[in-house]
């Protein structure tokens, strides 16, 4: 096939099967990863990653959370969860702490550090959401 025809034949985001026609399901997910990258992106500076950010949000909205419990409002696997605070906490922004009865249930904690690092965080991510919910009614 020519290489010409081929990319004629793709239609831009926004088009055809890439737009109004789309499946639904292909449409979140082509908004999902553009909003993904765009979060990425306003995040970079800062070296967060976007899942990073979403425990360090998580943590601050439900203080001494378990790993478990992060993984499961991430919606990341215990293990990536594992990794990801390794990381925050080797970076000074989360601390852990054996629970008071379970000693083998670590409570994560947003330091001082971390809860700076959030503010900025959202920051960014405000500018990034705001055109985004621009048609969504103030919450």
């Amino acid at each position: 096939m020519d290489e010409t025809r081929s990319k004629a034949a793709v239609p831009a985001v926004g088009e055809g099967k890439r737009g109004e026609q789309g499946h639904i399901g292909y449409l979140l997910r082509q908004a999902g990863a553009a909003h993904r990258l765009r979060m990425e992106r306003a995040l970079s500076d800062l070296a967060v990653t976007l899942p990073q950010f979403s425990v360090l949000t998580m943590l601050a909205a439900y203080p001494g959370a378990s790993g478990a419990d992060l993984a499961r409002l991430s919606l990341l696997t215990p293990q990536t969860m594992s990794v990801i605070v390794s990381n925050l906490e080797r970076n000074g922004a989360v601390s852990r702490r054996a629970h008071a009865i379970h000693g083998r249930i670590q409570q994560i904690e947003v330091t001082e550090a971390g809860r700076q690092l959030l503010a900025k965080c959202r920051a960014r991510v405000k500018s990034v959401e705001r055109p985004a919910g621009r048609h969504l009614p103030e919450r």
